[in-house]
């Protein structure tokens, strides 16, 4: 299995403490999360020989190909005109046929309540993210700013266009399973006719 944005562990130690038969190979491009990952696994008692850490992009995860694939709140850190490229790599490693899970912000971008001159979807989305964590203990003027950063520096696409980006990078059956806030989680299929060794 395959883990991009391994991060700090949180993930793989999820996952890997539950099927004793699995491989996991986390990709994450901050060196110091993948030592924060280790920790973690350690203290876990995840077996060292079910992981194997990467520093880097997918581009530095081994070529599998690998029976499945997670990619958790990333995509919406990736460039857009460097994510089909990031996805393509992904289906690059898999197995035809493998799922792949991803999930990550992305937010339609239409007129909101009101219609036209009323807030777009989007901000009003993000604006609800911003109230849930001003009720979960944000300070309001920290939500404030985190929601402002949010919609100024990371790329948050639509769900049509994330999902036309998995399809194009060789993604069949494209099924979104969550929508939370500003969040939406999408499981794909590998396709067969595009397995490259």
């Amino acid at each position: 299995m395959l883990v991009v944005d391994a991060c700090c562990g949180q993930e793989l130690e999820d996952i890997a403490l539950v099927p004793p038969g699995w491989r996991f190979d986390g990709v994450d491009p901050s060196q110091p999360m993948l030592d924060l990952a280790v920790q973690r696994l350690q203290s876990a008692g995840v077996p060292s020989d079910r992981v194997a850490l990467h520093h880097g992009y997918v581009q530095s995860a081994p070529p599998g190909p690998f029976d499945g694939a997670t990619c958790l709140l990333a995509f919406h850190f990736v460039p857009r005109e460097e994510r089909a490229a990031m996805a393509a790599e992904i289906r690059r490693r898999l197995k035809p046929g493998a799922p792949l899970v991803v999930a990550h912000l992305s937010v339609a971008d239409g007129a909101g309540p009101g219609g036209e001159g009323g807030a777009g979807e989007r901000d009003l989305w993000l604006s609800r993210y911003a109230v849930f964590q001003v009720a979960s203990g944000v300070p309001p003027e920290h939500a404030t700013r985190a929601r402002d950063k949010v919609a100024a520096e990371l790329a948050v696409l639509t769900p049509e266009e994330d999902e036309a980006i998995l399809r194009e990078a060789g993604f069949n059956d494209v099924q979104m399973f969550y929508m939370g806030f500003a969040f939406r989680g999408w499981v794909a299929t590998a396709e067969w006719t595009r397995f490259v060794s």
